[in-house]
Formats: structure tokens, C-alpha cells, sequence
């Protein structure tokens, strides 16, 4: 005989009375009329804050451009219309940019400023507690070029901690690092770089002057740049990458900065990465993955000065550059800084006590 299921014992109800919700009552965030849209809107120049989700931001952005259209604006009001949706138009276009956000920052992005060996370089701003900055973020187009990304911000915090606190000029600030997963799916390591104004690569130095650059102002090119290195290789690093598109010039200040950093390694290490444009400029000691030092990077920053010139370089400077690309690193200068010295003495017996030169990029276009 089948046993019978106890019942399940009814468990009572509270007695809960549903609140009496008035009908027909108008939020305050969906505006119904001009008035309301023109409130929800806010006094000039305020922008009207979108919801954070994508959705809610358009729906609110649709609702708003219907009520403050100059066509539905209610008489006599068009004109008060037309720049209330000139604002909000402003406003939309602002909110909808394509915006990176890290756990420090919201980066509203911006143009492409240049495109690299392996990156995008984009323009962005972004809020510094009230200040609006701008910045450069660095951006791998390949998630393969991740370790790449992280290995630059590995050597540029080195750079802040370790090298020489006075020549810090002479290569990027690493404003932040961080992962951020597209819309894709994919992970890109950022690299957030404040930016560089007024420089100039030596690559566009180069083609701005086919003819060569008068030796007078490559000298002091040539100077910022083995002070750059000197203070690399005392930090205990090669760049393993100084060609001309990574070596910017400031007309004005007569300012050099090196960048394009994941290329870096430590002194006694090889090259982790060549470049293959660039495969026949490359040292002996660098195509072989042998242990790369200054002799390496004095090597490669001779070639750019050696281009630079061109056929105005004097005999003695041809004679110096040869010296420093011969084919054997024991045989090329080993110290930037000593080689700097050595370097002024030419430039005194060639031209005399140093004066300086202004030097202008011609004008693009």
C-alpha cells in the first residue's frame, strides 16, 4: 500500500497592501514638453549628462532632439530652439567619441596622430581631478604586440626609477598602463604617453632637406643624441631601435627625445625584436642575437647622422661616423658620453667655439 504524501502544509500570506501609486505623474528625467527639455538641458554652456549606457544614452538624446527640434518648437520660440539643439548636438557628438576608460582615467579618443611598426598612436583627454589633459595613448593593432607594449612600460618605469633624474627629458613620460578588451573580444595592452609638442622625427628632418642638413645643425642633433644615450646605457640599457622615425628633434628648443621603447633590452642581452624594414642597418652583433651594448645604439644613431648629412658632411665628420660603424663592436666606441667629448673637439677644430644655431622646419604642405 502506497504511503500518502504528507501535505504540504500552507504557509499564509502576510497581508501586504500594494502602495498607492498615482498614475500619470511625470518624471523628472523624460521630459514631456519644451519647458521640460529646455530644464533637463540646463543653463548655458552646461552640457546635459547622458546615462552611462549606451541604450539609455540614445533613447535620452532622441527624446530630447524631438521636444528641442526648431521644427516642433512651439511658435515663436524657433530661434530659442535652434540653439538649444546646436547644444545638445555638441554635447551628443562629445558623448558619443570613442572613449577608453582604465582604473584611473576616462580617455575620450581623438585623431590618429601617427601609425608606427606595430602601433596607433591616438590623440585622446581625459579629467585629472577637474583638469582636462591631454595625452597619447599607444595602441598595438595586434594582440600578438602585447608584450611588446608591456615590455615599453617596463622600460620606461626603469627609466623614472633608476636612470638620472636630470636628463628624464630625453624620452616619454608613461602617464598609465593598462588592458582593455574591444568590442571584438581582444585584449590590447595601452600605453597612455604624455604628449610631445612642436617635435619633429629625424626622418622628416631628412626628407625636409635632400640635399643634406648643414653640419652646423646636425651637430647639435647629434650632441642631444649621444647625451640621450649616454644616460640609456648608464640605467644599464640599450634602445636597440635609434632610427630616424624614433628620434625626435624640437626646432626651437633644440630639444631631442628618444622613443618606441619596446625594442629595449639590458646591456649584455640581444636585440628581442628586429625591425625588418630595417634589417640591413642593424649591427653584426645585432642580426646574430649576440649580447647588444652602446656599441650597438652608437652604431645606429651614426647611420642617422651619416644620412642626415648626406654629401655635406666634411671629410674628418665622414671619417668620425666611418669609426663608429665599423663592423665589430670592440672596435666602435663603447661610451656615448666620451664619444660626446671627442665629438667636440672636431667640432671646434672644424668650426670653431660652439654658438647657437636657429633652426626651423619649413612649413607642412
Amino acid at each position: 500500500m502506497t504511503a500518502a504524501h504528507p501535505a504540504t502544509p500552507s504557509v499564509p500570506r502576510p497581508d501586504v497592501q500594494a502602495p498607492d501609486v498615482p498614475r500619470n505623474v511625470p518624471r523628472p528625467d523624460v521630459p514631456r514638453t519644451f519647458d521640460e527639455a529646455l530644464a533637463l538641458l540646463g543653463p548655458e554652456p552646461a552640457f546635459p549628462a547622458f546615462p552611462a549606457d549606451p541604450v539609455l544614452a540614445a533613447r535620452r538624446f532622441r527624446l530630447l532632439a524631438r521636444l528641442l527640434h526648431p521644427d516642433t518648437a512651439p511658435p515663436g520660440r524657433a530661434a530659442q530652439a535652434a540653439g538649444a539643439f546646436a547644444r545638445l548636438s555638441a554635447a551628443w557628438r562629445e558623448h558619443d567619441r570613442e572613449v577608453l576608460t582604465s582604473p584611473r582615467h576616462r580617455y575620450v579618443l581623438g585623431p590618429v596622430l601617427a601609425t608606427g611598426d606595430l602601433t596607433d598612436l591616438r590623440a585622446a583627454r581625459y579629467d585629472d581631478d577637474g583638469d582636462v589633459r591631454t595625452a597619447v595613448l599607444k595602441i598595438p593593432r595586434q594582440p600578438r604586440d602585447n608584450d611588446l607594449a608591456e615590455h615599453e612600460a617596463d622600460v620606461l618605469t626603469r627609466l623614472d626609477t633608476v636612470a638620472e633624474t636630470r636628463h628624464r627629458a630625453y624620452a616619454p613620460t608613461l602617464v598609465e598602463s593598462f588592458r582593455h578588451r574591444t568590442g571584438d573580444g581582444k585584449e590590447r595592452r595601452i600605453n597612455v604617453l604624455a604628449p610631445l609638442t612642436g617635435f619633429h622625427t629625424l626622418a622628416a628632418v631628412a626628407a625636409a632637406h635632400p640635399s643634406g642638413l648643414d653640419p652646423r645643425d646636425a651637430a647639435w642633433m647629434w650632441r642631444r643624441l649621444l647625451t640621450a644615450l649616454g644616460w640609456v646605457h648608464r640605467a644599464g640599457l640599450v634602445h636597440g631601435a635609434v632610427f630616424p622615425e624614433h628620434v625626435l628633434i624640437h626646432p626651437g628648443l633644440h630639444g631631442v627625445v628618444l622613443v618606441d621603447w619596446c625594442y629595449a633590452t639590458a646591456v649584455g642581452t640581444d636585440v628581442p625584436v628586429l625591425i625588418h624594414h630595417h634589417a640591413a642597418d642593424y649591427p653584426p652583433e645585432a642580426r646574430r642575437h649576440e649580447p647588444a651594448g652602446p656599441a650597438t645604439d652608437i652604431h645606429l644613431a651614426s647611420l642617422c647622422v651619416r644620412r642626415l648629412l648626406g654629401a655635406r658632411a666634411p671629410g674628418p665628420l665622414r671619417a668620425f661616423l666611418r669609426g663608429c660603424t665599423l663592423p665589430g663592436p670592440n672596435s666602435r666606441p663603447q661610451d656615448a658620453w666620451w664619444l660626446l667629448a671627442e665629438l667636440d673637439d672636431l667640432l671646434d677644430r672644424l668650426y670653431g667655439p660652439r654658438t647657437f644655431r636657429p633652426f626651423a622646419m619649413p612649413p607642412a604642405g
